[in-house]
């Protein structure tokens, strides 16, 4: 499983009041205690006003990787400021995100062809959101075969079929598995990640459905998700996930993970 801390990123209130503040004390933390517990990518977002979103994205990239070694999802809906970040980050990470969006595909695609840089693709377009997975594969399909037609391999591109709020769409899993089931179809080699909070938005006691959805996701193929990893819930629902659907031989990364007190406290 590739997890994607998410903990770095301005709409989240405690991280933008650390922004705000110019809290290096706590990115720095916030990034090793990511690190620490086994995150694969950082995702780094500014958030706030897009007037300083440049200023500060620059000053978070610099002081995560003054931190840590882990490679950066940089993380914005401006695909133009994300081109004017790359030549600050240490080594190739994730881009988060491209899609039919307001040709964000055709901006951004170029630019990372002949580099070792991945990408998230967001299944929407200038339409917005669907909740037909017809319509997903369809964005999909035309992203994919875009990246291809420049030589990104299909494994260097992280599809999120964009799980809608459980709270105004009850069947917001089905659709999301489906999509992926459509998409997996014709491309072996993509892999498939998600915000796993956005399917609980707006319904109590949240980390329930996000622990649930993790579960099942990975079992409909998902092999990524953008996550807390520093939440001993999340760690516990993942490494036994990973152990029941067989993606853990003799169950060695569970025991592992319970003798050194990875998971078990919660």
């Amino acid at each position: 499983m590739i997890i994607i801390g998410e903990k770095i990123n301005g709409a989240i209130p405690s991280a933008a009041k650390a922004i705000a503040a110019r809290d290096e004390a706590y990115i720095r933390e916030t990034a090793r205690k990511q690190a620490e517990f086994g995150a694969d990518y950082l995702d780094v977002c500014a958030g706030g006003a897009p007037e300083g979103e440049r200023e500060t994205l620059a000053w978070l990239i610099g002081v995560v990787q003054d931190e840590v070694d882990v490679p950066l999802c940089i993380d914005s809906a401006d695909c133009g400021l994300i081109l004017d970040m790359l030549p600050l980050v240490k080594r190739p990470g994730l881009i988060n995100s491209v899609s039919e969006e307001r040709g964000k595909c055709d901006l951004l695609l170029p630019h990372i062809a002949d580099s070792e840089w991945k990408v998230v693709a967001l299944t929407c377009d200038n339409g917005g959101i669907s909740n037909d997975p017809q319509v997903k594969f369809g964005i999909a399909v035309t992203m994919v075969e875009k990246a291809k037609a420049l030589g990104i391999a299909e494994d260097r591109i992280f599809i999120d079929p964009l799980a809608t709020a459980l709270s105004a769409n009850g069947s917001a899993l089905a659709g999301f598995t489906e999509t992926m089931g459509l998409i997996r179809s014709r491309y072996q080699g993509v892999h498939f990640t998600s915000g796993l909070s956005n399917i609980s938005f707006g319904m109590p006691f949240r980390k329930a459905i996000n622990q649930q959805f993790l579960c099942l996701a990975m079992a409909a193929g998902m092999d990524s998700a953008i996550m807390d990893p520093t939440s001993a819930d999340m760690r516990a629902t993942l490494y036994a996930a990973e152990a029941i659907l067989g993606k853990d031989r003799l169950c060695r990364r569970y025991l592992t993970a319970y003798r050194k007190g990875v998971i078990g406290a919660c």
